[in-house]
């Protein structure tokens, strides 16, 4: 690829091939590092159609991008791709209170929209752990979850509308502004969760909701695994469904409470942290309900009396990935999700694997959607170590199927899982997808190598 040529192609955007910036953007949370050979921060709609037209000309890797927290290596470049960053296309265009929507670039970070929306009296309810830093364009992307996902649902519920540029430089705009339209196939929803391999969003026009009168944050505090499991079916059958309810482990709890400590009892084989929203009076009636149950299955319930409680219980919740590499350098991360009332079988598993290999691995997650984040722990440097904790990651998968679950819940496939995705989905069904990808990007350009191994 002739740098110097694309800079002349576009004066008016910025481009980079410093090698600070090439290192900087060559890697995500995966961990996995791949340097591109041009970082573009495209500022509208235009510049990334004039890249695009380029780059397809030329038959140019491209690889769009948002924060780079992507767990499955997402945003990870291909060798000799540029990377388009979204960066300064941040703006919040439009919030049509009206029609209860809000129109962005996909710059915006979540966290930001959360915050500017409460202003006002709505809210956005997707809300995964990196909120404060990663993109609206990246969670569209990954159809990503977050802990209000158990009563609200995941990112392609509010994803209304996409503007989005295809790999050829061709402009489109799928979806509706109405809440209800059923005319042709439904390409809004095949876009998201589609890693940045069939289009380009330039914007995005969400489903916002009207932010909710209370918020009851309690804590239960179990002596034993199987309880907490136990706990969480109960809850939701029961006919209760939180607003959420998160899952932490021995291991995860220790971790926060050397990393970040707020006083959670060290202790206790598992925490749920439960949230219940909507009008005072019903959910203290809910509150009560939970209380009762957890407490006859032997827990410890703690109520968060104000909002500085209800925040400290939620940094500790969020600060657990980084806390994680206190206890070993490196952690192969992976959300698996089981049916609801298999939860607790399958945390049984996942201990007796920590068990027999020898490795410690840390849970936690969205109990309420049987969504487990499990987390080996190993030292790279100790390649013996490091290939056991891999041998670890098809048995998890092989556990979670036969469970009737899924290997991955809300982090993707991108490159760390694409390996195993023949493991869930049939021959036929990848055939399918190819052939999609195969309209949209003929010339397999667009995120190259992410789903598909």
């Amino acid at each position: 690829m002739n740098i110097a040529q694309i800079g002349d192609q576009f004066p008016d955007i910025t481009i980079s091939t410093a090698p600070e910036d090439i290192i900087c953007y060559g890697f995500d949370a995966s961990g996995i590092e791949v340097c591109p050979s041009a970082i573009i921060w495209p500022n509208n709609t235009a510049d990334v159609v004039k890249v695009m037209k380029y780059a397809y000309e030329k038959e140019i890797p491209v690889v769009p991008r948002g924060a780079g927290t992507g767990m499955t290596a997402g945003a990870v470049p291909s060798k000799g791709s540029i990377v388009l960053s979204f960066e300064k296309m941040k703006k919040i265009i439009e919030i049509d209170a009206e029609n209860l929507n809000v129109l962005c670039e996909p710059g915006v970070i979540n966290g930001k929209l959360q915050r500017e929306l409460e202003w006002t009296g709505f809210f956005y309810p997707p809300d995964p752990a990196s909120m404060n830093f990663c993109t609206l364009g990246g969670n569209v992307a990954e159809n990503a979850g977050g802990p209000r996902a158990l009563k609200y649902g995941v990112t392609r519920d509010y994803v209304m509308e996409i503007e989005a540029v295809l790999p050829n430089g061709e402009v489109i705009t799928t979806g509706i502004k109405t809440t209800k339209g059923v005319v042709g196939y439904d390409l809004t929803r095949l876009f998201t969760g589609s890693e940045g391999t069939l289009a380009v969003f330039t914007k995005i026009r969400l489903k916002v909701l009207p932010l909710p009168e209370e918020v009851i944050t309690l804590l239960a505090i179990f002596r034993s695994l199987e309880s907490s499991g136990d706990a969480v079916t109960k809850i939701i059958s029961s006919k209760i469904i939180p607003r959420t309810l998160e899952f932490m482990d021995r291991n995860a709890i220790e971790a926060v409470e050397n990393f970040k400590p707020i006083g959670l009892p060290r202790d206790a084989e598992a925490v749920l942290l439960i949230e219940l929203d909507g009008q005072p009076s019903t959910i203290t009636r809910e509150a009560e309900k939970v209380i009762a149950l957890c407490s006859k299955l032997g827990a410890e319930i703690r109520m968060a009396k104000d909002e500085f409680a209800k925040n400290n219980l939620w940094a500790s919740r969020r600060a657990l990935s980084p806390a994680l590499y206190h206890i070993k350098p490196t952690k192969i991360n992976e959300d698996i999700v089981v049916p609801r009332n298999k939860l607790t079988e399958m945390l049984r598993r996942l201990r007796t694997l920590s068990e027999k290999s020898g490795i410690a691995i840390v849970n936690f997650g969205h109990a309420g959607d049987g969504n487990i984040h499990v987390n080996i722990m190993v030292d790279k440097a100790d390649e013996d170590e490091y290939q056991r904790g891999l041998g670890l990651v098809e048995q998890i998968f092989r556990d979670t199927l036969e469970l009737g679950g899924t290997i991955s819940g809300e982090h993707g496939i991108g490159l760390t899982k694409a390996g195993y995705i023949d493991m869930e989905l049939s021959e036929r069904e990848l055939k399918i997808m190819e052939s999609i990808k195969k309209v949209f990007d003929p010339k397999k350009i667009l995120n190259p190598g992410k789903i598909f191994s």
